[in-house]
């Protein structure tokens, strides 16, 4: 629900949703204000109670959300290495399995970067990832070739290692995009926030305070979420998962290739 907005959509909402709850609790308190020794101290627990409960859960989705973005950050390393060794070593490879099998990995590093910009999930992302897969299946079908002709050579052998690991990589890569923060925990925590923040309202109301308490408590707790949601968005809003290994590493191919084949 979360993960489908646009970044500015999202932040206005959540934003909305924060001082709403503020709003309503300002104006609840009003109402009591006439009354508010009988209130004051069972208000003042409760909300006191509900803040530090509230404080627990943002941190527990912020930890979530930062541990699944280093993940994602780990994945594209590993399988950018592997793509890079998977191609360094298609250059030793017979022809005319080395050519296309160089071709072949080109095109599939540049779908690789296409994803790294590309919702998780969305139909573009799904299409990608079927392209991918194609040219997986004819990256095996050269191996194979390679194979065949050469049964004893080391060269065809370390290539389908490589490549069996570029294949696998890849899969893991793809469901570290998908793994993103349950979305009861984010509601947990806005709805959490948004109770908390409305029992401060009431609170400092009742008592006759000032409001840029509550305020400056509202701001602060919307930049948290978004910041916790913006991690779990891989690929847009602000903190995104950079793909600079990938665009390097396709860059290098248009080099000439090191080996000259076998």
């Amino acid at each position: 629900m979360f993960f489908a907005l646009p970044s500015l959509l999202l932040a206005v909402t959540l934003l909305v949703i924060v001082l709403g709850s503020c709003t309503l609790g300002v104006l609840i308190g009003r109402r009591l204000r006439g009354h508010h020794e009988p209130w004051r101290e069972p208000i003042g627990v409760i909300q006191a109670a509900l803040l530090g409960f509230v404080a627990l859960i943002l941190a527990f989705g912020l930890t979530m959300a930062v541990g699944r973005y280093e993940t994602r950050r780990v994945e594209l390393v590993t399988e950018t290495n592997a793509i890079g060794t998977t191609y360094l070593r298609a250059q030793t490879l017979p022809e005319p399995v080395r050519s296309q099998s160089l071709e072949l990995l080109k095109r599939y590093t540049d779908l690789e970067i296409r994803l790294s910009t590309t919702r998780p999930g969305s139909p573009a992302a799904r299409r990608v990832i079927a392209d991918g897969e194609t040219i997986q299946r004819q990256l095996w079908a050269l191996a194979d070739d390679a194979l065949r002709d050469a049964p004893v050579a080391s060269a065809p052998r370390l290539y389908v290692d490589s490549l069996n690991t570029m294949i696998d990589s890849q899969t893991s890569r793809v469901a570290a995009l998908g793994n993103r923060v349950p979305t009861s925990v984010l509601i947990l925590e806005v709805v959490g926030a948004s109770v908390a923040l409305a029992l401060l309202g009431l609170y400092l109301t009742v008592l006759g305070r000032g409001l840029l308490p509550v305020t400056l408590a509202a701001v602060f707790v919307t930049l948290l979420l978004l910041v916790t949601f913006d991690l779990d968005r891989p690929t847009r809003g602000i903190i995104t998962v950079p793909y600079t290994p990938l665009t390097e590493l396709r860059a290098s191919m248009d080099l000439p290739p090191a080996a000259g084949g076998g």
